[in-house]
């Protein structure tokens, strides 16, 4: 895809009848608000909202030994997983550094679904194949697809309404059926903080299932609400609080890296680790008013010296106050630190706080 290409989800035209504004993301136009973005994040975390996610990618991979090989892959430990369930992993260079963060599925033995992000599905499927062993087969099946994510405290109710007598998953959970000749897959996970679950249908019915969960009751939501909700409760972006230049550990995501299994970059981190970090991933607030914080804006120590940058920032809908997140030295990441955020030349106080933001209650 050349950098001028702006490609088109499966539900592009359904958001311009929707009268959403739509916006160049990740190579693809899509939908950043509908009504605005408080609106639709205060619909998610008090009821429930819609997000168009078909813009990110669908691979299947199956073969004997598929578990094995991936743990030599990825960053967390995939025989942990059984069959119906779900798992948060990276896929690291041989620096350690964060090429993507993924989901990914066991279907059944030696039957993996991974769902990958919208702007690294080309690299994603190079990376995998480049490392393939003979008797596996993986698959890029992502423009066949259309996906949504179905988030809010009324999320349970929705899927109920359209599928009655149909248990949703656990958490962390899937299930695939056909639904009138149509493969359906449905996954019980989120990027919100919310309950709620994706939904995978063919691209060719997208449009009309999106419509039926807005009849169910799920308001249509954009860009701007699911960048918001995600901060909030510190969920990482993949090429901004995630990059080849860093690792898991020094976003505080060790958790997800089972440092015992030989993946790429695994000895990194066990050094790493060892060694001890040198900076740290931290969620930053406001101490008083102020213009949102956005990414790149410069993050200085109260003695003038600049320290970091934000590599997200948004003013936070549920809090009403800016917040941020950003890499510092670890002794400038203890809680309660404060800092100036540099926003267009003046600064304003932030201080170090505990993740996430908001939780709920």
């Amino acid at each position: 895809m050349s950098a001028e290409t702006i490609q088109q989800t499966p539900l592009a035209n359904l958001h311009v009848e929707l009268g959403a504004k739509m916006v160049p993301f990740a190579g693809w136009n899509m939908p950043v608000q509908y009504t605005s973005i408080t609106d639709e994040h205060t619909a998610v975390r008090e009821a429930v909202g819609v997000f168009d996610i078909s813009h990110m990618g669908q691979f299947f991979l199956s073969g004997s030994g598929a578990e094995e090989w991936l743990n030599t892959i990825l960053a967390n430990d995939v025989k942990k997983l059984s069959i119906g369930q779900a798992q948060y992993t990276f896929m690291l260079n041989e620096q350690g550094g964060v090429i993507d963060d993924l989901i990914i599925y066991r279907f059944g033995d030696d039957q993996i679904f991974l769902v990958v992000n919208a702007s690294m599905i080309d690299v994603d499927f190079a990376w995998l194949n480049k490392h393939l062993i003979s008797g596996l087969t993986l698959t890029n099946e992502s423009d066949a697809w259309a996906g949504m994510a179905v988030q809010g405290p009324d999320a349970v109710a929705c899927y109920a309404k359209l599928f009655p007598g149909r248990e949703l998953p656990k958490r962390n959970g899937i299930d695939r059926w056909e639904e009138n000749g149509e493969n359906c897959i449905v996954c019980r996970t989120g990027y919100t903080g919310e309950d709620g679950f994706e939904f995978f249908s063919s691209a060719e019915n997208g449009s009309a299932w999106f419509k039926k969960f807005i009849d169910a009751g799920a308001k249509p939501c954009g860009l701007g609400a699911r960048d918001t909700l995600r901060l909030e409760v510190c969920y990482p972006l993949n090429g901004s609080d995630l990059s080849v230049e860093r690792t898991p550990l020094q976003a505080g995501l060790g958790f997800f890296c089972a440092l015992d299994t030989e993946f790429i970059g695994a000895d990194v981190l066990r050094r790493q680790k060892e060694e001890g970090l040198v900076e740290r991933l931290v969620a930053i607030k406001y101490t008083g008013k102020g213009p949102p914080p956005r990414a790149h804006y410069s993050v200085f120590s109260k003695q003038g010296e600049q320290i970091g940058e934000l590599s997200s920032g948004a003013m936070s809908p549920s809090l009403k106050q800016g917040i941020a997140m950003t890499y510092l030295p670890v002794d400038s990441a203890k809680i309660d630190t404060l800092v100036d955020i540099d926003v267009r030349g003046r600064r304003y106080e932030a201080k170090v706080v505990k993740k996430p933001f908001y939780k709920k209650g």
